[in-house]
């Protein structure tokens, strides 16, 4: 390890504060880049519904179960009743769930005790066995996502969605995006997605999406939290190296192995050394994030890359003995990708399978096709191709479908109006029973 280094280096001293006077002084722009990240987004949204669990450790996972169609039940049988309306008392807790699902999020309540996204329920349940669990609505939360949103590109149009609860925003050359580091258009945004859903979200702003991800994290929940180049040595480096987004478990072990555990320990390490020990892409990339460089743009749209879907089992299911029942998961999955992709308005040629056995190892298989598709026949038929090329000896827990290669469905309309393309597709549905569930 002697071309590592413990100590953090020196950034140059004040040199985007005087960037910022002379802007300032110019009457120039500095660029600043918002991530706003919802506030346990899927049980606040329940809580919308049930305002008594307000303060209370509230779990959110796990597909719906009978117990939770009856919660909303009078017990005498004479009806639907009011949510906001049922005891505390009649709720199912975390204790008493049996099963495979994991926790999408937690209220801070439960966060307390160590509960966390992505967590195993049964796991979970022995951290917080008073938690009350409540089953993801994707309806509603896809709802409330919509609506956060809208009231973001209402104030500042320029937003990069990532994912249900999370954006980036660029407030450079937004009214307000300059003021006190952008914290004035900040607090404007939080009260406009406040008035209009009742949630509240944490912002970070930055010169960068790399540090606006890492501020937004600092003043949890409903904060705002501002940072400039100047702060990277106060407010970065003593932050562990997995707080850069990108940097995952086992890039994080490998760095600890070298004797790097904090940003500012990354940020001493030779750039060679760490493209010796990374390669030439992702060592540079390191030594970049390290420093807080991060030139990459806010993209308003962005084409996917794939779509898939996947389901882990209540119990493990054997390839043979539950051939029936995988078979009816495995064509549900195939259908549902179908549904997501023309809704969307794409196609694709890679079609693949996701295999996770008992022992929680994991076996994808991909088959290409000679042209897109978006038909759940043909993803079905070339899936099943798949699961021919992987062992079934083992039990299995999840199962899982995925269209990648995607291009946009209009780009084949003049091919799907080609006979030789028809024949094609005929042939693939005349052959769909050939996969082995």
């Amino acid at each position: 390890m002697a071309d590592v280094t413990a100590s953090e280096p020196d950034p140059a001293p004040d040199s985007s504060a005087l960037a910022r006077s002379a802007a300032s002084e110019a009457g120039r722009k500095l660029r600043r880049i918002a991530h706003l990240d919802m506030d346990a987004f899927y049980a606040s949204v329940e809580l919308l519904r049930y305002p008594q669990l307000k303060g209370l450790p509230v779990v959110i996972g796990g597909g719906r179960r009978k117990v939770d169609d009856a919660l909303l039940q009078h017990p005498d049988g004479s009806g639907p009743r009011e949510p906001r309306f049922i005891p505390v008392s009649e709720f199912p807790l975390l204790k008493d769930y049996v099963g495979r699902g994991v926790i999408t999020t937690a209220t801070y309540a439960a966060r307390q005790f160590g509960v966390g996204s992505a967590m195993g329920m049964m796991k979970a349940a022995k951290l917080c066995p008073q938690a009350i669990v409540l089953p993801v609505d994707f309806e509603e939360v896809r709802k409330y996502s919509r609506i956060f949103k809208n009231a973001i590109t209402d104030i500042a149009p320029v937003m990069q969605d990532r994912g249900v609860d999370e954006v980036y925003i660029d407030f450079t050359d937004v009214p307000g995006g300059q003021r006190e580091g952008g914290r004035v258009l900040a607090r404007l945004i939080q009260k406009s997605i406040f008035e209009k859903t009742g949630l509240t979200c944490s912002i970070g702003v930055a010169p960068n999406r790399l540090l606006a991800k890492m501020a937004s994290e600092f003043n949890k929940p409903n904060g705002i939290s501002i940072v400039y180049e100047e702060d990277l040595r106060g407010k970065i480096w003593p932050l562990h190296v997995r707080k850069i987004n990108g940097i995952g478990p086992k890039a994080g072990e490998k760095l600890a192995s070298l004797g790097i555990e904090t940003i500012g320990q990354l940020a001493a390490m030779d750039e060679l050394a760490l493209i010796r020990h990374f390669g030439k892409s992702t060592g540079a990339w390191m030594h970049r994030a390290a420093w807080g460089q991060d030139d990459s743009p806010v993209v308003t749209e962005s084409e996917p890359v794939s779509m898939s879907r996947e389901t882990t089992f209540d119990r493990d299911l054997h390839a043979v003995r539950d051939k029936a029942e995988l078979g009816r998961i495995f064509t549900d999955l195939c259908q549902r990708v179908a549904q997501d992709l023309q809704r969307k308005g794409y196609v694709g040629k890679t079609i693949g399978i996701k295999l996770r056995y008992e022992d929680f190892k994991t076996a994808t298989r991909d088959h290409t096709l000679p042209a897109p598709t978006a038909d759940a026949g043909a993803i079905r038929h070339a899936a099943g191709l798949c699961l021919k090329r992987v062992p079934l000896d083992k039990k299995l827990r999840l199962l899982g479908v995925r269209v990648g290669n995607l291009q946009a469905a209009a780009e084949t309309e003049m091919a799907k109006a080609d006979p030789v393309a028809q024949s094609r597709k005929k042939r693939q549905a005349d052959t769909l029973t050939a996969s082995l569930f």
